[in-house]
């Protein structure tokens, strides 16, 4: 694996904290054989949010970065 000494892409910004794994992909989805494609899991609730800021024009498909508040992932 080659050293990574810098990243450029677009950030999205992630105004939430206390976001628990469950919020990140719901547990339903890792009983999932395989350990790949889980685009359809990501924030599985809050995508059906049309604000939700994945969902925003300048964000789809487009953020590279994920820049999330405090207690992310806890």
């Amino acid at each position: 694996m080659e050293k990574l000494t810098t990243l450029t892409g677009v950030g999205v910004p992630l105004r939430r904290s206390n976001v628990d794994t469950d919020q990140i992909i719901p547990a339903v989805f890792l009983k999932r054989v395989t350990k790949s494609g889980f685009d359809d899991a990501l924030f599985y609730a809050w995508r059906r949010d049309p604000n939700f800021v994945l969902n925003k024009p300048e964000y789809a498909g487009k953020g590279q970065i994920l820049v999330a508040g405090p207690e992310f992932g806890i």
